[in-house]
């Protein structure tokens, strides 16, 4: 009877030993984002329910924006309109050209007149005179075309830039996911009114987990960035799983040490929190609790 109590005793011993094992403890966490509306008005339609898995950029809802729409279409009438009065340089320029090179014409069959004796200087002079007549009215013709262009060109580039706001404003009335994810939480439906700023939807990315473990100062001689450590999950009732994490970020302060968690060392009373990522494989959830070796995994 004796012996088969201390073999008894020799095994729970083992035991305890075994799950004592650790450098650090902690629990799993996950990156969470809260997706709030990013524009006012009544959800027409909103489709993540919670549990949904869904895509990064994927639009799950969209709030009214008939009168977004109707403003685009407005400033694009008013576009339009501006680009008709855009006058035609070549065009209303053409008439004074054509004045021109038949009076280049005429000035050179007067030089040849002169040159003959058959005109006079002062005939010279009245055609040349018309000619400089002409251009300086050419080129004040295109100035103010120029500046006229300018003007409805600048009118064109801020109805533009606004058509741009409208169309920006359109797209926040989209719903979307910043991130691939788990909806953990749904705060509205379709046919509620929200406003900018609003929470609507929390996502998490469940695959690729963190746990949230902490190291004493002493144990910081054996951390680096990119370690390979060991992570055992915690399911309860003997249920434990290994799993191979990565060290991805270590705090630059300490903290005091958390009451639920513990440390190699029970006297530590300033820990670093430490970041290990770990793919999870459909067991992991977020708030369960991991335990750190930094030595090999068990097999």
């Amino acid at each position: 009877m004796k012996k088969v109590t201390v073999c008894l005793l020799v095994s729970l011993l083992a035991a305890c030993g075994s799950e004592g094992d650790f450098d650090a403890t902690g629990t799993f966490e996950a990156t969470e984002v809260t997706v709030s509306a990013e524009a006012a008005g009544r959800i027409l339609w909103f489709e993540a329910e919670e549990g949904d898995r869904i895509e990064a950029g994927k639009m799950v809802g969209a709030i009214d924006s008939v009168q977004l729409y109707l403003q685009k279409l407005r400033l694009e009438r008013q576009r339009a309109s501006v680009d008709s009065s855009r006058p035609d340089i070549a065009k209303q320029a053409a008439a004074l050209r054509e004045q021109i090179a038949r009076q280049q014409i005429e000035c050179r069959r007067v030089e040849r007149l002169l040159e003959d004796g058959a005109a006079t200087l002062r005939q010279q002079e009245d055609a040349r005179t018309r000619l400089k007549v002409l251009e300086s009215e050419l080129e004040a013709l295109l100035s103010t075309l120029g500046k006229s262009r300018s003007s409805i060109d600048e009118n064109a580039s801020a109805i533009d830039l606004e058509i741009a706001q409208v169309e920006d404003r359109l797209a926040k009335c989209r719903i979307l996911s910043p991130v691939g994810g788990t909806v953990l939480a749904r705060y509205a439906e379709a046919g509620e009114v929200t406003a900018a700023g609003r929470p609507l939807m929390k996502v998490a990315d469940l695959e690729h987990l963190f746990l949230r473990a902490y190291f004493t100062s002493d144990q910081l001689a054996e951390l680096r960035l990119g370690q390979q450590v060991t992570v055992t999950a915690d399911f309860g009732g003997g249920n434990r799983y290994d799993y191979p994490g990565r060290v991805v970020w270590i705090a630059q302060e300490s903290e005091f040490t958390p009451k639920t968690i513990q440390t190699r060392d029970s006297r530590a009373n300033l820990v670093y929190a430490v970041r290990i990522a770990v793919e999870n494989d459909g067991r992991l959830k977020i708030g369960l609790y991991g335990e750190v070796r930094l030595g090999k995994e068990r097999q």
